[in-house]
């Protein structure tokens, strides 16, 4: 049988629902930046309830998606 770790924590539905959303917000935050908030928590949360290399992922992109949401509003801004 297989070596299951006890600390492992098995990936749920909520998870990947937590992440697929967050990289939606990700990438709704080029557009509108404060989003990228709710994509990174989202992110995180789905990494913490077990999907754990995409919820982080997720979390990452947020934070890209926010940060180029607000340069490119900056240069919009003062072009």
């Amino acid at each position: 049988m297989a070596d299951v770790h006890a600390t492992a924590r098995p990936r749920s539905n909520a998870a990947r629902i937590c992440t697929i959303i967050g990289f939606v917000f990700a990438a709704i935050a080029i557009f509108v930046p404060f989003l990228g908030l709710v994509g990174l928590i989202l992110g995180i949360v789905g990494a913490v309830l077990g999907d754990k290399p995409l919820g982080w992922y997720a979390a990452a992109a947020s934070v890209a998606g926010a940060v180029l949401g607000y340069l490119l509003a900056v240069a919009i801004l003062n072009g």
